[in-house]
């Protein structure tokens, strides 16, 4: 199974235009459309997640290769064939929960559940494990190697070059685009020092420089934070949580999936999680009101959520819009926009932040992941925040 060199045929889609052949056991394949491709064992788990949110694990699984006969869901066989799947990847929630409550990392290994629910021959996982933590992750790779155990071929596309070199049999290097090198684990093996140099196209001698952080005061600082569940108002998820943050300080929150580092987040910033939160919020000594989500941002507050999908941008919307949404109050004047302003500030951020799109009006939905990241970070660092 492989690709051939993009020379031959050319062929276009509403994603652009695509030349050369694939061949799948041998054979040529020219697939009209995903439905097509799945039905000769190729699935693809995509970076960007595809579940319906108000329906359950169960129905996300089975969704578009329903169990059923004569028109009649067998959900009995669905919920057993869901939760072995569930159990498989280490899920303790039942089938019939929906993936609206749960968290991204959950939602990821629902997808992969997805792939595993079908004849898959080929699976092509795209930064599966960008969300998950690293007990999580291994026990990805884990199944990956299983699965390669079994017959299944997979393709990982993936930033953590750790876990790239710790299962990978051969590894394609690209840059901007283009094939740099293929490395072979068994004709003599790889190491992240080479991929690097082929990423970056030089040596890289200092991958972690030194830096001294000039601290200044206390600027930002929570005390006795507490957040109840939203749908289970007796269950505390924040419980007395308290922490300071100095000026120029970069303070990180670990946990394990589920320990409530989001939840976190989101309660801080204009009570977005939780049924009821108590506790303060100081900025430089004076208790402030972060209750909604414009005061946390007059505070000087700003939020880059964790689902810049679902959280973070507005899809439809072009790059202009989307960086200058969280402070228009900077590109008008008299409540009309400027537009020309508003021009100006994202093509401000998109030389500083290295974004790469055809142009300032493309639609962010047609972004890679990473860049569509960078314009939910250009939309917060124009607020200019005390407190990221």
């Amino acid at each position: 199974r492989y690709w051939r060199d993009w020379s031959s045929d050319v062929c276009s889609s509403d994603l652009g235009t695509y030349q050369g052949d694939i061949l799948f056991e041998g054979q040529r394949c020219q697939f009209s459309g995903v439905t097509e491709s799945e039905k000769q064992g190729i699935i693809i788990i995509h970076q960007e997640l595809a579940l319906v949110p108000l329906m359950s694990i169960a129905e996300n699984i089975f969704l578009g290769h329903e169990r059923a006969s004569m028109g009649v869901l067998h959900r009995a066989d669905m919920h057993t064939r869901s939760e072995k799947l569930l159990r498989q990847l280490g899920l303790k929630e039942s089938p019939q929960t929906l993936v609206t409550h749960l968290g991204i990392g959950k939602q990821q290994l629902v997808e992969i559940a997805k792939a595993l629910a079908k004849r898959v021959k080929l699976l092509i996982l795209d930064e599966p494990t960008a969300s998950l933590n690293e007990q999580d992750s291994q026990r990805l790779l884990d199944l990956l190697l299983s699965l390669k155990a079994s017959g299944v071929s997979c393709i990982l596309i993936s930033h953590k070059l750790n876990e790239v070199t710790q299962i990978a049999d051969e590894i394609t290097v690209l840059r901007d685009g283009k094939t740099v090198i293929t490395l072979n684990a068994t004709q003599k093996g790889f190491s992240e020092e080479e991929i690097i140099r082929h990423m970056v196209g030089r040596e890289l001698h200092d991958r972690y420089p030194k830096r001294t952080p000039a601290l200044g005061d206390v600027t930002f600082e929570v005390k006795d934070w507490t957040v109840y569940h939203p749908q289970h108002p007796a269950q505390k998820v924040i419980d007395g949580v308290s922490f300071e943050l100095r000026q120029g300080e970069i303070l990180g929150i670990a946990g394990l999936m589920g320990a409530g580092r989001t939840e976190l987040a989101m309660s801080l910033f204009g009570r977005q999680y939780g049924s009821h939160a108590s506790g303060q919020v100081l900025i430089n000594g004076v208790e402030v009101d972060t209750g909604t989500v414009s005061s946390a941002i007059d505070q000087g507050l700003a939020y880059v959520t964790e689902d810049r999908k679902g959280l973070g941008l507005v899809l439809s919307q072009n790059t202009v819009f989307n960086t200058t949404l969280s402070r228009l109050q900077a590109v008008s004047s008299r409540h009309v926009l400027n537009a020309a302003t508003e021009h100006q500030v994202a093509d401000r951020f998109r030389h500083q932040l290295s974004l790469r799109c055809p142009s300032l009006e493309t639609r962010v939905v047609h972004l890679s992941g990473g860049n569509q990241q960078k314009v939910v970070l250009a939309k917060w660092l124009f607020t200019e925040p005390r407190v990221l």
